[in-house]
């Protein structure tokens, strides 16, 4: 009776004997960090509506609009999790891809202009109130802060809808009575001056 020798162990690089007595490691893969972010204690997808609009709101920071001190009240975030806030990686990416989308549409124009537009009133009124101002740099003050005043007034006029009504006698009969109704566009009338009922 012959006996077959017992095979000599493999003696090469760890990880390439695949025999039944040394099965493979098991893959190794690194994980992703989730693009999450903690507010008040909770992880908050960015790409939920809530993480959505954080991202938004922190592109308006980037772009100073919003102060740190705004978005860390509205969010409630303290200090240590504002450190964290700052140190999250997947943020900063959608921080700046929104950003980029903010400037390409103009939304981020618009929103500066704004809040630069805020300062407006003040100036002109500064302009009105000041004795040594020329009479025409205050006509032309007033006309401004009239028309500030007044943003939307002419968008309420054409909201107004015409009404056409069709009267259709029967499917033997061509004779058809219709009704048009425009309503008149008024301009909105100017509040009563306190001065005028003198």
């Amino acid at each position: 009776m012959t006996t077959t020798p017992l095979p000599k162990p493999y003696a090469g690089v760890p990880g390439f004997n695949v025999g039944p007595d040394n099965p493979p490691p098991p893959p190794t893969r690194t994980t992703k960090p989730d693009d999450v972010v903690v507010l008040r204690g909770v992880r908050v997808p960015l790409n939920s509506d809530i993480g959505m609009a954080f991202v938004s709101d922190c592109s308006r920071n980037r772009e100073r609009i919003f102060s740190d001190a705004q978005i860390r009240e509205k969010y409630d975030i303290s200090e240590t999790d504002w450190n964290d806030v700052i140190k999250n990686g997947p943020l900063r990416v959608a921080v700046n891809r929104e950003c980029e989308r903010r400037t390409l549409s103009g939304d981020a124009a618009r929103e500066a202009a704004a809040v630069e537009f805020v300062k407006a009133p003040k100036i002109l009124g500064g302009i009105l109130e000041d004795p040594k101002a020329n009479p025409r740099h205050k006509i032309e003050a007033s006309k401004e802060l009239r028309a500030s005043a007044r943003v939307g007034d002419a968008e309420i006029g054409d909201a107004v809808e015409k009404f056409v009504i069709s009267i259709n006698f029967g499917p033997t009969s061509d004779e058809r009575v219709a009704f048009t109704y425009d309503p008149p566009k008024q301009p909105p009338k100017d509040p009563a001056d306190a001065e005028d009922q003198w």
